[in-house]
């Protein structure tokens, strides 16, 4: 399964960066767009800096309603309307509708950990207590194990890996880790794949020197 990193607040040398996310998933037999940054025209530009046809991307799946996550939905799919989005049951009705007029194929509400296609897997609807954020995390079974991919984990990492953990031992997380304080969560891991909105970088590498990874727009893993 490869991985590539299509929007994050840092680049590689001739990518453009944003404040947002937003990467590639290829299963072999899917192509997945994780979110979807802030703004569509350099989600697309980048897009087209690593050789990725739009066209080509069959699944949808938006992890949270935060702007910088889903702000290039609609320039997306103008150009590629072919596709089934699955958002978190709590999106809103007006932005569900929004979306459901622009797809040719279905929108699916995620409430609990799903399928979303071979391999790849939904955390279900997540929520932090007191935040009222509702947010999805996906599960990679993967050759080299599970990986959790995350938007921004606003639910905070231990609810985010209890309920990745279900479907097996979890071997690394790539991804927004907003705010997380709860290190020792990442000491089973082999790979901590670290970007967007991150706040303790220096801290996690610190702690973590031989998995820690930081991530940007450019970054192509396969796991």
């Amino acid at each position: 399964m490869k991985i590539t990193i299509v929007y994050d607040n840092n680049a590689q040398e001739g990518l453009k960066c944003g404040w947002g996310f937003a990467c590639l998933i290829q299963t072999g037999t899917n192509n997945i767009l994780f979110d979807t940054g802030w703004d569509g025209h350099l989600l697309l530009e980048n897009m087209e800096k690593l050789s990725i046809d739009p066209q080509n991307i069959d699944t949808l799946v938006l992890s949270h309603q935060h702007w910088d996550h889903i702000g290039g939905v609609t320039t997306f799919l103008n150009i590629n309307p072919n596709v089934d989005v699955f958002v978190p049951s709590g999106f809103s009705p007006r932005l569900k509708k929004e979306i459901t007029s622009r797809i040719n194929k279905k929108l699916y509400g995620v409430s609990s950990p799903r399928e979303i296609c071979n391999w790849v897997y939904s955390t279900g609807e997540l929520e932090k207590k007191g935040t009222g954020i509702k947010e999805q995390s996906l599960i990679l079974e993967c050759e080299s194990g599970n990986y959790v991919l995350t938007g921004c984990a606003h639910p905070g990492l231990l609810l985010i890996l209890e309920a990745a953990s279900s479907f097996g031992k979890i071997t690394g997380i790539i991804g927004g880790l907003h705010d997380s304080q709860e290190y020792g969560s990442f000491k089973d891991m082999q790979l901590i794949g670290a970007g967007h909105c991150t706040s303790h970088k220096d801290v996690i590498r610190k702690m973590y020197p031989d998995k820690f990874q930081k991530i940007f727009a450019g970054y192509k893993i396969e796991l």
